[in-house]
C-alpha cells in the first residue's frame, strides 16, 4: 500500500458559505480571515461587482459581491444579508468576497468531489472547481483565484 496514501488523499477543509440560497464551499488554506466590512468606500466607473473598498488594518481591501458576480439578485431584505465577507490574498492584493452567511469548516473526502454538472449556469460554473454531494445540498467548491481573475480582467476592460 506504499504511495496508494498519500498526502493527496487527506480530506480538504473548507470554509462554508451561503449566497443567497446556494451552500459554497473556499478551501480553507486560501482563507486569510473573516470579518464585518465596515466602512465600504465606492469606487467610481468600478464594475458592479466591485462594491468599494475598505480599510482592514492599515491594507486597502477590494470588496467584490458574489451576488453580483454569480448573477444573483441582491437581498430582497436589509435583514436577509449579514454583511459578512471572507478575506483572501490574490496576486499581492487583499480582497473580501462579500458573502450573506458564513457556514462552519468541513473537512470532505477529495474523492467525493465531482465536476461540475452540466446544467450548472455557466456564470458559475466559470469560478466553481466541481462540487460535492451533502445530505440533501450540493456544496459548489469556489475556485477563488478564477473569482478574482474575472474582477481583474472586468477592471482592465
Amino acid at each position: 500500500m506504499s504511495g496508494a496514501q498519500d498526502t493527496h488523499q487527506d480530506d480538504t477543509e473548507y470554509v462554508t458559505v451561503m449566497i443567497g440560497d446556494q451552500l459554497f464551499g473556499l478551501p480553507i488554506n486560501r482563507v486569510q480571515d473573516v470579518f464585518v466590512p465596515d466602512r465600504l468606500t465606492r469606487v467610481p466607473l468600478a464594475p458592479p461587482e466591485v462594491s468599494g473598498v475598505l480599510n482592514l488594518r492599515g491594507r486597502i481591501v477590494t470588496a467584490i459581491d458574489m451576488r453580483v458576480r454569480l448573477g444573483l439578485p441582491p437581498a430582497e431584505k436589509e435583514g436577509e444579508r449579514t454583511n459578512m465577507a471572507v478575506g483572501i490574498d490574490f496576486g499581492g492584493e487583499a480582497y473580501g468576497i462579500l458573502i450573506d452567511q458564513l457556514g462552519e469548516v468541513m473537512k470532505l473526502d477529495p474523492a467525493t468531489r465531482e465536476p461540475n454538472p452540466a446544467n450548472l449556469d455557466p456564470r458559475w460554473a466559470g469560478v466553481s472547481d466541481g462540487v460535492h454531494q451533502l445530505d440533501g445540498q450540493l456544496l459548489v467548491v469556489l475556485d477563488v483565484d478564477r473569482v478574482l481573475a474575472q474582477g481583474r480582467e472586468a477592471v482592465a476592460a
